[in-house]
């Protein structure tokens, strides 16, 4: 980079005046105000239980994938777990979780539920160190709960085999951090002028563009927008902290679409109307993904009132539940076997008995093993 050359928006000189056309933004504003309300009125008439299942089913998601945007997978049910017992949301048994999950889950429910709480960098450093408690990103030991130092290079955003990287981006150096980071927090808290959802999208790219931390700037940065997010929804939500939508999921969906923008809007001038455009999209197709997904909490409730009275044992209540929040791939009966942690003769006697009951109808297709999924009701 030669001396002068403003390469990355954080280098032009009035760097970080954001502009926007909001006029441009007011169609997408609206029907994400819209698309907002229309879920919060459903959610208002399907009681207490079901909007809790809704709410953990939503953050399932939302932990699940922000983690799998940087490549790493977490266990849904031991995350499905670690939010039951921190949300009271009783699941029947619970699978074990370790630091790691509780960490993100840690991270993601204190933006959601603490969202009227300041923005602070000891707050920041509490996510940071919630998502890498071993102290280590992987094999590499990292700094937890402070701000990058640089001493192995410039922060650099990268992709492609060694020897053939493309550099997509460059963060300010760490030497300016204590600045940068000052003057986004001091505006994150104040009341300042621009709608609640815009905010939440600047918030977003401001920090993932200071990317402060030696690992884990994309998951907090979608922490920092959630915690915008549920701002703007307060007047829907009369202070219930409670999310029902997974921009993270969402994302990850769009996950090409998302770096591209996020490239563009990094190199380009402070205009980060398109950014916005973006952001407001991905959110009402969130919203209107987690429409689907109440569809889906309905129908297990249904389901299990339709039951009501049958005598199911464990093995089958579990099963049932996996095919109910969307079991991936074939069920067969030693799958069954496997997840119940039973014979394959007990695991047939379970299915047949589904059969008989007409719950189980055996899939099309079959193939060298029989799959079994749910009856229509």
């Amino acid at each position: 980079m030669s001396s002068g050359e403003k390469l990355y928006i954080w280098q032009v000189d009035d760097w970080p005046n954001w502009r926007y056309d909001l006029p441009a933004l007011a169609s997408s504003l609206t029907e994400v105000s819209r698309a907002q309300g229309v879920l919060l009125g459903r959610l208002a008439d399907v009681g207490l239980t079901l909007r809790d299942q809704a709410s953990l089913a939503a953050l399932t998601e939302d932990v699940v994938k922000t983690s799998a945007i940087e490549g790493e997978l977490l266990n849904v049910e031991s995350v499905r777990s670690s939010l039951a017992r921190r949300l009271g949301v009783d699941i029947g048994a619970v699978a074990p979780t370790d630091r790691h999950v509780d960490g993100v889950v840690e991270m993601v429910l204190d933006a959601s539920e603490n969202a009227a709480a300041a923005l602070t960098a000891e707050r920041l450093f509490g996510w940071h160190a919630a998502l890498f408690p071993t102290g280590y990103s992987g094999m590499s030991p990292i700094a937890v709960g402070r701000w990058r130092d640089d001493a192995q290079g410039p922060m650099q955003v990268v992709s492609g085999p060694v020897g053939r990287r493309k550099l997509h981006f460059q963060a300010p150096p760490a030497d300016r951090l204590p600045v940068e980071t000052a003057k986004f927090l001091s505006w994150a808290n104040a009341q300042t002028a621009e709608p609640a959802l815009v905010k939440a999208g600047l918030a977003h790219l401001w920090f993932v563009t200071l990317h402060p931390f030696d690992d884990g700037n994309g998951r907090i940065a979608r922490a920092v927008g959630d915690l915008f997010l549920a701002r703007a929804e307060w007047p829907w939500m009369q202070g219930s902290p409670r999310r029902f939508y997974s921009l993270s999921a969402q994302i990850q969906r769009e996950r090409k679409d998302y770096y591209d923008v996020l490239e563009r809007t990094q190199k380009g001038p402070l205009v980060v109307t398109d950014w916005l455009s973006w952001f407001l999209g991905v959110l009402a197709r969130a919203v209107a993904s987690a429409q689907t997904k109440l569809d889906a909490v309905l129908f297990k409730a249904r389901f299990w009132q339709g039951l009501a009275g049958t005598p199911l044992n464990a093995r089958q209540v579990k099963l049932l539940n996996r095919l109910l929040d969307g079991f991936e791939g074939k069920l067969t009966s030693s799958k069954w076997a496997s997840i119940a942690k039973c014979s394959p003769d007990t695991a047939l006697r379970d299915i047949t008995r589904l059969l008989q009951l007409g719950v189980l109808k055996k899939s099309p297709g079959g193939g060298r093993s029989t799959g079994y999924e749910l009856q229509d009701r």
